[in-house]
């Protein structure tokens, strides 16, 4: 099995996520979510693992998949 696999498409614990039907990861001591949203410009949206993936805050991911409110 391909680290990518393992990585970004294996069953993941729910614990990993900032929210229930978010895909950003959730803030640790390691991991401080307090980087801009690259979309919006929002201060303190993103974690670092989320910059990695090339992420954009929840509130950016929804307007984009479901149009802006």
């Amino acid at each position: 099995m391909s680290r990518y696999y393992q990585e970004d498409c294996a069953p993941h614990n729910a614990r990993e996520f900032a929210n229930t039907g978010s895909a950003l990861r959730r803030a640790t001591r390691d991991n401080p979510r307090n980087l801009p949203c690259p979309t919006c410009g929002a201060p303190d949206r993103l974690t670092y693992a989320d910059k990695m993936r090339g992420y954009q805050c929840d509130e950016c991911a929804n307007a984009a998949e479901w149009g802006a409110s």
